[in-house]
């Protein structure tokens, strides 16, 4: 699998709320309780089997922090991209905000 630059996974429709790097594509959404992060984190973890393609995940009382990289491409993928647009709809849907600050 081909990988792509940063530009290229921010050219990609959906991903506003992600930070592209060298270490993966980036998201904080501010869920406001520990209890909202795991509704968050089990919403990832369907998104994440339907792709075959698993992020890593921080938990925190008021916060997720999500990271994608595709490993064994050694970078970012437009698996990546099109798993950061998901994931944020899907925090949308449940009313939480990115924390692009963060």
């Amino acid at each position: 699998m081909d990988t792509i630059t940063s530009d290229e996974f921010r050219a990609h429709r959906g991903v506003a709320d992600w930070t592209p790097g060298e270490a993966g594509a980036v998201a904080n959404f501010r869920t406001g309780n520990f209890a909202i992060g795991a509704q968050l984190f089990a919403v990832i973890a369907e998104l994440a089997e339907e792709a075959d393609h698993h992020p890593d995940v921080d938990i925190r009382y008021s916060s997720v922090r999500v990271t994608l990289m595709t490993h064994s491409a050694g970078g970012l993928t437009a698996r990546d991209a099109e798993l950061a647009a998901r994931i944020s709809d899907a925090a949308r849907e449940l009313d939480i905000p990115a924390d692009r600050a963060g």
